[in-house]
């Protein structure tokens, strides 16, 4: 009798510790105003909020794991995280190594330059440029095939954050990355005056994706299943809603692309 209930003393013990067993986000706590970090070190921004909202919704725990972008999905690979929340756009090339659930939100890419710096549709006014880019990031990859090939000379970085220091001082000529990302974090600030958005919007499905979405391991379909559902329900209940409204004043679910 008393080993039956120890037996059970055992298995409602590992039963507990595995419902409180927290799942580990991964994000890149550098790309304000999707995740940044505030003065006392915590993660603050939409993709923290949204992310919070969505596994408060599932009611399960989340911890956040802070990590270089481009070594996110090499850490979803081996199990160092269980997803990846960190405005990752979802790509025919990333579907190779990784599950996308349905988008949370969508945007496109553009040039900052100097103001009345003119940069037309054929791009040919980037030759000789150095245009900053986030290493592993979507721009980076179009960068290289097609600002490169307009003869701009591409310079990879592993934030966002350093680029902008170096278009401060001068190094740089330009960058090119998220429009929402470039208006919040660079051109609303002190370090942006005298710089603009120039040139045409960057959609092309092949680089950019259809949205950004969350990553999970290839063939995570139960959990793929659960965030998706979470997501509908936090778009229909008005959470997401609520955590758009504290960091934009447009629809970025619906953003218009055209």
């Amino acid at each position: 009798m008393k080993k039956l209930v120890l037996l059970s003393a055992i298995v409602l013990s590992m039963q507990v510790i595995a419902v409180e067993t927290p799942v580990k986000i991964g994000i890149e706590a550098a790309y304000p105003p999707f995740s940044s970090k505030a003065p006392d070190g915590s993660i603050i921004g939409f993709d923290y909020d949204i992310g919070n909202a969505l596994y408060a919704e599932m009611k399960v725990k989340c911890v956040w794991i802070e990590q270089e972008f481009d070594s996110l999905i090499p850490a979803l690979k081996v199990r160092k995280i269980d997803a990846i929340l960190s405005s990752m756009s979802i790509t025919e090339d990333r579907k190779k190594s990784v599950d996308f659930t349905i988008r949370y939100y969508r945007t496109y890419a553009r040039l900052v330059m100097k103001e009345a710096t003119t940069v037309s549709d054929s791009l040919h006014e980037l030759k000789g440029k150095k245009i900053g880019v986030q290493r592993g990031s979507i721009h980076n990859r179009f960068a290289k095939e097609v600002l490169a090939a307009k003869g701009a000379v591409v310079v990879p970085y592993s934030s966002q954050n350093e680029i902008y220091l170096d278009l401060e001082i001068g190094r740089l000529d330009g960058t090119i990355a998220d429009v929402t990302l470039l208006k919040d974090g660079f051109l609303k600030t002190n370090a942006g005056k005298g710089y603009a958005f120039v040139g045409p919007r960057f959609t092309d499905v092949k680089y950019f994706g259809d949205g950004v979405g969350i990553a999970v391991r290839k063939g995570d379909k139960a959990t793929l299943d659960k965030i998706n559902s979470a997501i509908e329900a936090i778009l229909a209940n008005g959470e997401y809603k609520k955590i758009k409204d504290k960091y934009f004043d447009f629809d970025i679910y619906s953003f218009d692309l055209n």
